[in-house]
Order: structure tokens, then C-alpha cells, then sequence
């Protein structure tokens, strides 16, 4: 018996997490729990909250079955799941979505949704992040509001059904970004590059002197280099990216420990 926690950044109610939910509930040998944030934590990333304590409310879903809304973020999900929430139940496999909208590229360091997944691989656990595009192929993951959650609903249910044959390498999580319309294949890509286009703009000024500005601009544009993330949904495939957390720079160690860092103790 598989133990799969489900949980996203869009909120309990959020479309994509229902659909993938039915999809994996459909499943012999699933023992499912849902655990998600009660609204929508997109771009949260990995916060967390622990300035005070959190409120956990009991949903019932239309087939009976209940899932936990969290006032928290998507970390705090995984980690009420792993500390025992919900009695008898450890967690084998973090699933995270269906995101509305892609994660893609240097994206996935804002997303809420990859940070679910992102703790479990913290806590030892496999982790799944799925995201989709929008309908009308936005590369924003902030844009879009029409989704088809279908394709990566049935996608991800056959890869969660698999695991058991094969395994996800330890401390690994698969990132998916699924494509609208019709699927090409399935890709499994680096992380791409983004290109923001953000820009400071003055909004309003009041008479104390503060100033109201919006930062974030238009779409951000990508590098359309193969083999990556971005350029396999921007042709109509199913992006699949493994991610691990250790971010050490391990190329750089060395350089550093030739500079002889403990010299500068002694020159304050």
C-alpha cells in the first residue's frame, strides 16, 4: 500500500488538486490524504509559519472522503502530515498540484507548489511537483485562468501508480510541466533560463510621502535552447526535471579553499 499526501499552493478547493485527486483515488493499493492550504499560496516558495500556531479544518469531499485545509503554507501541509495529523498515516510520497499555471525554469525557486514537494525530499520522502499550462499556452505562471487539467491528472496518476517499479532515486523529486492542448511526448529536460522583464514603476504617492510601486512587469521570455524545461512545453511536450535541495556550488569549494580564508582573521 502506497501512502500518498496531496497537496498544492492554490488552495483545498483549487480545481487542479480535485482532478488530481480523483485521478489518484482511482488507484488499487493508494492510500490517499489531502492536506492543503484553505486559500491560494501561489509564489509563497518555502515559508513557513512559526510565529504562531496553525488552524486545521476538517473538508468533506463529494465522494465522502475528507481532506485537512491548513491556514498555513504548502511546507506546513508536509510537515503537519509528517508530524502525525492525521492518525496512522506517514506519507511514502509527496504529490504537489496540479499547479494552474507552469513552474518552469528559474520559476520554480518562487513556487509554492515545488517547495510541497521540495520538503518532502528535506524529510527523506519522494517528492512529485505538477504544474499546468494554461489554455491559452502562457509561459507566465502567473497568467491564465482556463486549464485542462486532464492530461497531467491522468499523467501523474501513472507515474504515482508505477513507483513501486521504479523508484525515484533518493533524494530526488520530479519536477512536470504539462503542455495545453494535445500532448507531443514526454521530455525529460534540465531546468531553462528566464528572462524578466520586470521593471520599478511609481504607482501613486500619498501626502506622507510614501510611495506605491509595482516591481513585477510583463511576461517574463525564455531561452528557447533545447533539451530544456521551457523549450519542451513550449513545443507541446510534457517537461519531467529532477530536482534534488543540495545547492552547494560544489565547482567553487575549491578556488575558495585556495584563497586561504582564516588569513583574513587576522587583518580587522
Amino acid at each position: 500500500m502506497l501512502r500518498v499526501l496531496l497537496t498544492n499552493d492554490d488552495g483545498i478547493d483549487a480545481e487542479g488538486l480535485q482532478v488530481l485527486r480523483r485521478a489518484l483515488a482511482a488507484l488499487e493499493d493508494i492510500e490517499l490524504a489531502v492536506i492543503a492550504p484553505d486559500g491560494n499560496r501561489s509564489a509563497t516558495a518555502r515559508s513557513i509559519t512559526f510565529r504562531r500556531p496553525l488552524w486545521v479544518a476538517e473538508v468533506p469531499f463529494e465522494d465522502g472522503t475528507v481532506g485537512y485545509a491548513c491556514d498555513g503554507t504548502p511546507v506546513d501541509c508536509v510537515r503537519l502530515a509528517s508530524l502525525g495529523l492525521i492518525e496512522g498515516f506517514t506519507p511514502d510520497v509527496i504529490v504537489s498540484g496540479i499547479n494552474h499555471g507552469a513552474n518552469l525554469g528559474d520559476d520554480i525557486t518562487y513556487s509554492g507548489t515545488v517547495a510541497a514537494a521540495l520538503e518532502g525530499i528535506v524529510l527523506g520522502i519522494p517528492g512529485i511537483a505538477v504544474s499546468q499550462q494554461s489554455a491559452r499556452r502562457e509561459m507566465d505562471f502567473r497568467l491564465g485562468n482556463l486549464f485542462d487539467f486532464s492530461n497531467a491528472a491522468a499523467f501523474t496518476a501513472q507515474v504515482v501508480d508505477r513507483l513501486d517499479d521504479v523508484p525515484l532515486p533518493p533524494g530526488t523529486l520530479l519536477n512536470v510541466n504539462v503542455p495545453a492542448g494535445d500532448i507531443g511526448g514526454v521530455e525529460v529536460a534540465r531546468l531553462g533560463k528566464r528572462i524578466y522583464q520586470d521593471r520599478l514603476e511609481l504607482i501613486e504617492e500619498d501626502v506622507g510621502g510614501r510611495r506605491l510601486f509595482r516591481v513585477y512587469g510583463d511576461s517574463p521570455v525564455h531561452d528557447d535552447e533545447p533539451g530544456t524545461d521551457l523549450s519542451a512545453v513550449s513545443a507541446g511536450r510534457i517537461a519531467v526535471t529532477p530536482l534534488h535541495f543540495d545547492l552547494t556550488a560544489e565547482h567553487g569549494m575549491e578556488g575558495l579553499r585556495e584563497y586561504d580564508l582564516a588569513r583574513l582573521l587576522g587583518e580587522r
